[in-house]
């Protein structure tokens, strides 16, 4: 496969996840700042600008933070580069660069979404949880039209490391932004055995949980009330949530010993393959409490520069043309 195409499949695939992770971070916020005397109103609104660095690009086109404001121009403002209508047009682009490399359904399903997204900010929406919806059930189509339909090749591959790779980052910044504003239950990340009894935090983890559909998963696994701790265990080392640090590592680990790396970039692909597998055995072994320890902002922080390396070393194996 060319160097070149599998790029275009690699971030075609990061597009739409990211469509869709940023659909998630604008619910939890949506949903944040719904909250009766919602702490650091303004602070939660700002998150999603801060997360993908377009708050200065907001301040220049608007001067205040509002809701309909911030909405419009993450969700639907095509001249942001950072939208999700822009994701998905960008997604669209890369999936029509190689098309001859991916199913009719998974073209059909990837150009429908981009023609019905086109016409939204001229027609209008119903609500803004109807869009929310319609981008993760647009997205869950073409990953079901791509598991379902697509030969297990180097095509398949590169679409699933970078669904993985960018839902990694995404979870780990959405996880780190609003775990700061959920006061007071993350500022001490109270024990186990104190769950915090307070209304706005319960919804506000709920929130943050429903974000990332562990809602559920929290519940199977802890059959208690929600506490800080709990979720950063969540969210981070359990293998068994699909959107957690740790399984999306552990998918990474797995995929990249079936690609093989550009001619010439032998060292190359196996410096990626220890970064990912020495990333995803310190999940592996990793403990809840050393995280909190160490500060689970400083953590995250952390976690996100070894991921950012991990994606450098991913282009100068497979993408970087000789």
């Amino acid at each position: 496969m060319l160097s070149r195409t599998a790029a275009q499949l690699y971030w075609m695939s990061r597009y739409l996840e990211r469509s869709e992770d940023l659909v998630r971070m604008l619910d939890v916020t949506h949903s944040l700042s719904l909250l009766p005397q919602s702490r650091g109103a303004m602070t939660e609104l700002a998150a999603p600008l801060a997360v993908t660095g377009t708050l200065e690009a907001y301040h220049q086109r608007h001067e205040k933070l509002q809701a309909e404001q911030l909405f419009n121009f993450m969700a639907l403002d095509l001249e942001n580069p950072s939208s999700v209508l822009s994701c998905l047009k960008q997604a669209r682009e890369n999936a029509h660069a190689v098309r001859g490399q991916i199913t009719a359904e998974m073209w059909e399903a990837i150009n429908s979404t981009w023609l019905e997204g086109r016409t939204l900010p001229k027609r209008g929406i119903p609500s803004v949880s109807s869009f929310f919806d319609w981008v993760k059930e647009r997205s869950h189509l073409f990953r079901g039209a791509t598991y379902g339909t697509l030969q297990r090749n180097d095509a398949y591959c590169f679409i699933r490391l970078g669904t993985f790779t960018e839902r990694a980052d995404n979870t780990a910044r959405l996880l780190d932004v609003k775990s700061q504003l959920i006061e007071p239950a993350v500022a001490s990340l109270v024990p186990v055995d104190a769950p915090s009894d307070s209304a706005p935090d319960f919804y506000a983890w709920s929130a943050l949980l429903r974000s990332l559909s562990a809602f559920e998963a929290y519940h199977a696994a802890y059959r208690d009330s929600l506490d800080g701790r709990r979720v950063t265990e969540l969210l981070i080392l359990r293998p068994d949530v699909p959107r957690s640090l740790r399984a999306c590592c552990d998918e990474i680990r797995a995929i990249l010993p079936q690609i093989e790396a550009r001619p010439g970039a032998a060292d190359a692909g196996r410096e990626v393959k220890r970064l990912a597998g020495q990333l995803a055995l310190r999940l592996e072994y990793g403990a809840v409490d050393e995280i909190l320890d160490a500060g689970l902002h400083g953590w995250l922080t952390g976690f996100l520069a070894e991921s950012a390396t991990l994606g450098d070393a991913i282009r100068r194996a497979y993408f970087e043309a000789m």
